[in-house]
C-alpha cells in the first residue's frame, strides 16, 4: 500500500487554510462572546427600566384624583370657616 504525498506548496496552502480558519474561529468567538454581553446588559437595563416604569405607574395611578382633592379641600375650608365663625359668635356672647 503506497500514500500518496502531497507536494510541499499544496501542504503550505493547506496549513495555511488551516491557519486562517483558526483564526477566523476565534475572530468569531470573540464577536459572540462580545454580543452575549451586550444582550446580557441590555436585557438587565430592560428589568431596571421595567420595575421603574411599574413604579412610577403606580406612585401616578390616582394622579387624576388631585383635582378632586383640591375640590373638597376648597369645601372642608369654608366648613371650617363657618365653625369658626359659629364658634367665635359663641365666645363673645359670654
Amino acid at each position: 500500500m503506497t500514500l500518496a504525498a502531497l507536494p510541499s506548496d499544496v501542504q503550505t496552502i493547506w496549513w495555511v487554510t488551516l491557519a486562517l480558519g483558526a483564526v477566523v474561529a476565534l475572530v468569531v468567538l470573540a464577536l459572540l462572546h462580545l454580543l452575549r454581553s451586550a444582550v446580557l446588559r441590555i436585557e438587565r437595563n430592560a428589568e431596571v427600566l421595567w420595575q421603574t416604569a411599574t413604579t412610577v405607574a403606580r406612585n401616578t395611578a390616582t394622579t387624576w384624583l388631585i383635582g378632586q382633592t383640591a375640590d373638597t379641600v376648597e369645601e372642608i375650608k369654608k366648613e371650617a370657616l363657618r365653625h369658626d365663625a359659629f364658634l367665635s359668635q359663641g365666645t363673645g356672647s359670654l
